[in-house]
C-alpha cells in the first residue's frame, strides 16, 4: 500500500512537472500549435471509413536494415529492446479510476525509452519512410478534429511493420481540469468510439491533453474503457529533450514528440526532429522499447 502510495502521489506530481515542459504542456493556442489548416478535419469521410484489422504485433521490434540508419543521419543503427518476459507490476488504481503512468518500472540498469507522439496535425510522407525503415515502435496519441482529416496517414504508420499502436488523446484537445465529468467523458468516450470505428480495436491507452487532469478525468477514461493514462517524463523540442526533472535520461522515461511540421518547428521538418531524437537517445546509450510490451 505504501508503494502504491508512493506511485500515485509520484505520478500526480509528475503531471504538474510536465506542465513545466513545451510540447503538449506549452502555453501556445491549441489550435495554432496543431495546425489551422488541420482543424476542419473533423467528421470526414476519411474519419468514418471501415475499420481494418489490426496486424498481429511482431516478436519484437527493431527490424530495421543495417544501412537504414545511414539514409536517415545516423551514425548508428537505432537500438531497440525485445519484449519483456513479464511485464512489470504497475500499482493498482482506486476503484472506477484507471491508474497514471508517466515512466515504465524496469529492471534496474535497464537503460530503455518508449516513442510517444501526439495530436496527428502533421502527415509528412517523409516520415512515413523514416519510421518504416527504422522500424520506430510508437505509441500514437491522435486527436480527432486534427488526425482525422486523413486518418490513413496513421493506418500506415501503425501497419509498416514496426508493432506501432494507436491510443486516444480526445476528440478536440481541450484542457480536461476545465470542464466537468459528463463532457469529460464525451470527448474520451467518443474519442474511443471513432477510433475503434475506423481502426478496428478499442485503445487501451489515454494521454489528456497538456498532462492535465483530475479524478473526473481517471474515472470518465475508466468508464469508456481505458487501461491506463500515459503522462511522460521527457519531450522532444525542435533540437533537444526538456526534462521534468535532471539533464538526462532515466531508464523507463516516456517521452513525447508530437507529429509537427516546419511551421511549429521553426523551418526543420518532422523527419529532421526525430532524427535528434533518436541521436539523443543514442548519445545517452538507451534503447528503445515498444510501450505496450510493458503495460
Amino acid at each position: 500500500m505504501k508503494h502504491a502510495r508512493r506511485f500515485v502521489a509520484g505520478t500526480l506530481a509528475a503531471g504538474a512537472l510536465a506542465l513545466s515542459l513545451t510540447g503538449c504542456g506549452d502555453s501556445v493556442d491549441p489550435i495554432e500549435r496543431l495546425g489551422r489548416k488541420t482543424t476542419q478535419g473533423a467528421g470526414t469521410e476519411e474519419g468514418s471509413a471501415k475499420p481494418s484489422p489490426t496486424p498481429s504485433p511482431s516478436p519484437s521490434v527493431g527490424n530495421a536494415s543495417d544501412e537504414a540508419y545511414k539514409k536517415w543521419g545516423l551514425t548508428a543503427p537505432v537500438a531497440y529492446a525485445p519484449k519483456p518476459a513479464q511485464k512489470p507490476q504497475i500499482p493498482k488504481a482506486g476503484p472506477g479510476k484507471v491508474p497514471v503512468i508517466d515512466r515504465i518500472p524496469v529492471p534496474a540498469g535497464e537503460k530503455v525509452v518508449f516513442l510517444t507522439f501526439d495530436d496527428g496535425a502533421e502527415k509528412d510522407p517523409e516520415f512515413l519512410k523514416m519510421a518504416a525503415d527504422l522500424k520506430l515502435p510508437i505509441s500514437m496519441f491522435l486527436t480527432d478534429n486534427v488526425a482525422s482529416s486523413d486518418y490513413g496517414h496513421f493506418e500506415k504508420l501503425r501497419d509498416n511493420g514496426s508493432s506501432s499502436t494507436i491510443n486516444n488523446h480526445t476528440l478536440t484537445h481541450p484542457n480536461l481540469r476545465t470542464l466537468p465529468f459528463t463532457a469529460q467523458k464525451k470527448e474520451i468516450c467518443d474519442q474511443q468510439d471513432r477510433l475503434e470505428k475506423r481502426f478496428g480495436k478499442r485503445p487501451p491507452l489515454f494521454r489528456p491533453p497538456f498532462g492535465n487532469y483530475n479524478d473526473d478525468t481517471l474515472r470518465a477514461a475508466s468508464e469508456c474503457g481505458v487501461s491506463s493514462l500515459v503522462l511522460w517524463r521527457v519531450s522532444m523540442q525542435i533540437n533537444n529533450f526538456q526534462y521534468a526533472e535532471g539533464s538526462a535520461l532515466k531508464p523507463g522515461d516516456i517521452i513525447l514528440a508530437h507529429f509537427r511540421g516546419p511551421s511549429e518547428l521553426k523551418g526543420s521538418t518532422e523527419t529532421q526532429m526525430t532524427t535528434r531524437m533518436l541521436q539523443r537517445i543514442q548519445e545517452q546509450g538507451y534503447r528503445i522499447g515498444r510501450l505496450e510490451d510493458y503495460l
